[in-house]
């Protein structure tokens, strides 16, 4: 079940390191909105969903959004080959604490979270979702 993230200001972005190497910082934020997917490598349900974030960030190439994985893995090999056999392009974090810290959230995976442009969470939906209501997530950060 969707929830709201309690009330907050604007995220202060914390620089995240990608799996690919790239900083993403702050500045990297403004005037995006995102949507984050904090997941792990030995999740089915993540597996089975993340199928459908992947679909999501292609259908949103070109748009002001971010679609983020923050992968609670430990070993960067192991995650970098799991994402490579799945056929995976959407940009992967393993700083996942400071976000889950942020946003506090529980640990459960897959969860996953809507940003608005101006930084302000939106949903946070736990569990693994259907196809069409990952997709749906494209006019929820869109029509912010």
């Amino acid at each position: 079940m969707a929830q709201s993230v309690p009330a907050a200001p604007p995220l202060a972005w914390p620089d995240l390191k990608l799996l690919d190497g790239r900083l993403l910082t702050a500045q990297d934020w403004q005037g995006q909105a995102a949507v984050l997917v904090f997941w792990a490598t030995h999740c089915a349900f993540c597996r089975r969903h993340n199928v459908h974030v992947e679909k999501l960030h292609r259908a949103l190439a070109g748009q002001p959004v971010r679609v983020l994985g923050l992968a609670s893995d430990r070993d960067p090999a192991v995650l970098g080959r799991y994402l490579r056999q799945q056929a995976m392009s959407f940009p992967v974090s393993m700083d996942v604490e400071p976000l889950r810290g942020l946003l506090r959230l529980s640990r459960t995976i897959p969860t996953t979270i809507t940003i608005d442009r101006q930084g302000i969470p939106g949903l946070a939906i736990p569990g693994e979702m259907t196809e069409d209501d990952v997709m749906g997530l494209a006019r929820v950060v869109l029509g912010s």
